[in-house]
């Protein structure tokens, strides 16, 4: 099993959803977060004065899945979310040691 964690511009999210749920994800996290990465915030203007936002919202989805479906997953992402600019995201991927369906008791993948 893999987690696979996606941070994400938060006007990527309903394309991003749309594309995972045809691939046949039946279920994911999503959390509204900030954040930097290379480009250390951004500068914006408000009523003519200039400042600088040190932390970007973004979107971090969070995704429980199979090792089979793992890749299309990241590939998914990777595609619906890109835009050719700075501070698209990031894919992350992690071994999942185990997972437990609170209501059955059920184990590994089927409890996914």
């Amino acid at each position: 099993m893999k987690y696979v964690i996606a941070i994400i511009k938060p006007h990527k999210l309903e394309e991003v959803r749309e594309a995972l749920g045809s691939l046949g994800v039946a279920g994911m996290t999503v959390s509204e977060v900030k954040g930097f990465g290379r480009q250390k915030g951004q500068t914006e203007i408000y009523r003519g004065a200039e400042y600088s936002v040190n932390m970007v919202p973004k979107v971090k989805i969070e995704i429980a899945t199979s090792d089979a479906l793992a890749a299309q997953i990241v590939e998914t992402i990777q595609g619906t979310a890109n835009s050719d600019a700075i501070g698209d995201g990031k894919v992350f991927v992690l071994d999942l040691g185990s997972a437990v369906r609170i209501r059955t008791g059920e184990t590994g993948d089927t409890a996914l």
